[in-house]
């Protein structure tokens, strides 16, 4: 198993002197403060094992912000569940900051009670058949965990209550005596490790994590939406570790690796995406693995602009072109943010519209509540009857449920030219691509596997380049650096036309709408859809303006929830000043 492993000595042990809330220590912490101490004792026993004389005493927030990157030197600590907490410390001098699970097994010696725990929890499948959801499952190790564990003594931590002692009381002479603090201490492990993902609960459970990367022996490294690239403390020592905690986590998830097939991609119970790659024959630094998270609720294009990924008037801009059925595609490299623009822009297609989306692996969300949602399915190998459901065939289905919308998770192959097809048949068509360029995506798109007649290209009517940057500020962040608009191709001159409506400019960080009085979609397509008579045609500009003034006075309101947008702009739709 992986081993938490600190950059410094402890300067004491949870078993030296008195780590009560009556302790001196407790006593200098500010009033704030000391609420979040005193209802987890575990959380001051840590604060105790700090050299405080060296590094002070972390700083305690309830929640993080984004204004918390500014900071330079960071020692703080954070909640992520109600007795887990996250220390985040720059004090190594390294390029990259720690982050330290704080959990309440941490500092606790079991001496073999764990294991006596453990082995008695083999009968745990009698008590828990037809458990299947995590909650189910931990209900059902508590429940065992009542007849294993008998509490008494007092503890190095504030004893449970009356009702929870006497929960876990019983007379029979075969249970394990724990204190209440071990017992806290056995009863987290025993949820974590049976119910959950064992050491990377705590990553999992923080919904600031991105992603979580293994490289193989050595610690776990994660990508943190507001410290970005952190060294987890949790560390893989021995490859014999490593290969056995890579197979249990791989039946966890019911995806078993072997030598046989040492790769797999799956999905989490939380719709996390994870990739295994299992011994040395096939990695030389050992196993290793990737989650890639999502969050529960999609960033709303909102908190995009808060975030400056692009501003009100692209916003406007691309609320005008989904309402109006212009097919659409995000494109851009890995990790530059395609997928959570893609769900962020989903909130401009009528509410009314029947949504079909096709993927590979879920990560897309929409808001509607017509929408399907199809995943496709590999062929599994040594499985009976086990067909595989490719992209293509679910894409194929799709054009037979009369969908307004199809969303295609990202297109790589033959379901780029069915999706082509869709668009000259009405259907709008939304999809994420690889490309870092409008001239790479229509190479992509012409060329092998794809193989889009050029003639077909101009079905295609807007693309956003998505890009992860460098800031003026030397900071990284995300930008939707252009936004084009497809003309179409001269067979002639085999030339494509493009023009580009707006441009991010790296020097100042801002977004130019180079395109004002100049947009072949909006003065061409989309007035004329609208009923503004050719002559009047630049009066598109004043809805796109009047549209960007709405979006930034709903976020002045404090406005940005993913879903509740959608109802809002419903309504100002109907109301006619949207």
């Amino acid at each position: 198993m992986p081993e938490m492993v600190m950059p410094f000595a402890p300067s004491a042990s949870p078993a030296d002197g008195d780590h009560s809330v009556e302790c001196g220590l407790f006593q200098l912490l500010p009033s704030p403060m000391k609420t979040a101490y005193e209802q987890n004792a575990h959380l001051l026993e840590y604060l105790h094992m700090l050299p405080i004389d060296k590094i002070g005493i972390p700083q305690f927030y309830p929640q993080i912000s984004r204004k918390l990157q500014d900071l330079k030197e960071r020692n703080l600590f954070y909640p992520v569940s109600d007795d887990v907490f996250i220390h985040i410390w720059s004090g190594l001098g390294e390029e990259r900051d720690l982050y330290i699970p704080v959990e309440p097994s941490m500092g606790v010696t079991l001496n073999g009670k764990r294991t006596k725990v453990e082995e008695k929890l083999l009968g745990l499948s009698t008590v828990s058949t037809g458990a299947e959801t995590r909650q189910e499952k931990q209900q059902a190790i508590l429940t065992r965990l009542t007849g294993i564990c008998e509490v008494s003594g007092i503890g190095q931590a504030k004893p449970p209550s009356r009702g929870l002692m006497n929960a876990f009381r019983g007379n029979d002479g075969g249970k394990v005596q724990v204190t209440p603090r071990e017992f806290q201490a056995i009863r987290y492990l025993m949820l974590r490790d049976k119910a959950g993902l064992g050491i990377l609960n705590p990553m999992i459970c923080d919904s600031n994590i991105e992603d979580i990367s293994c490289s193989g022996l050595g610690p776990i490294f994660l990508e943190h939406k507001i410290f970005k690239s952190l060294r987890s403390a949790a560390t893989f020592e021995t490859h014999e570790d490593l290969d056995q905690f890579v197979l249990r986590l791989s039946e966890q998830i019911s995806r078993p690796v072997t030598i046989r097939n040492p790769i797999i991609d799956a999905v989490l119970p939380d719709g996390s995406r994870i990739n295994i790659v299992f011994g040395r024959e096939v990695s030389q630094r050992g196993s290793n693995f990737s989650i890639r998270k999502f969050a529960d609720t999609p960033l709303s294009i909102l908190e995009l602009i808060e975030f400056g990924s692009l501003d009100y008037r692209m916003a406007a801009y691309l609320s005008l072109v989904l309402e109006d059925g212009m097919n659409t595609f995000v494109a851009g490299e890995t990790a530059s943010g395609k997928t959570t623009l893609l769900n962020a822009i989903t909130t401009f297609l009528p509410p009314t519209s029947k949504i079909v989306s096709i993927e590979d692996t879920p990560e897309l969300q929409v808001p509607h509540k017509n929408w399907i949602r199809e995943i496709s399915k590999a062929a599994k190998r040594g499985e009976q009857g086990g067909a595989e459901v490719t992209m293509f065939d679910l894409l194929k289905a799709a054009l037979r449920q009369r969908p307004n919308v199809i969303i295609v998770g990202e297109i790589r192959g033959e379901e780029g030219a069915t999706a082509f097809q869709a668009m000259q048949t009405g259907h709008t068509v939304m999809a994420t691509f690889h490309a870092s360029a409008v001239e790479k995506l229509i190479q992509r798109l012409t060329g092998n596997p794809i193989n889009i007649p050029k003639t077909y290209i101009d079905n295609l009517n807007v693309v956003v380049i998505q890009s992860a940057v460098r800031l003026p500020n030397g900071k990284t962040a995300r930008r939707a650096v252009s936004i084009s608009e497809i003309i179409g191709y001269d067979p002639v001159s085999n030339i494509f036309s493009f023009v580009e409506v707006f441009r991010w400019d790296p020097i100042r960080d801002i977004f130019e709408f180079v395109g004002d009085k100049n947009s072949y979609l909006l003065e061409e397509k989309i007035a004329a859809k609208r009923g503004i008579p050719s002559d009047r045609k630049r009066e598109i500009y004043n809805l796109l303006e009047r549209r960007a003034k709405v979006l930034q006075k709903l976020h002045e309101k404090g406005l940005t929830n993913f879903y509740a947008l959608l109802q809002v702009l419903s309504r100002a739709q109907h109301e006619g000043i949207f």
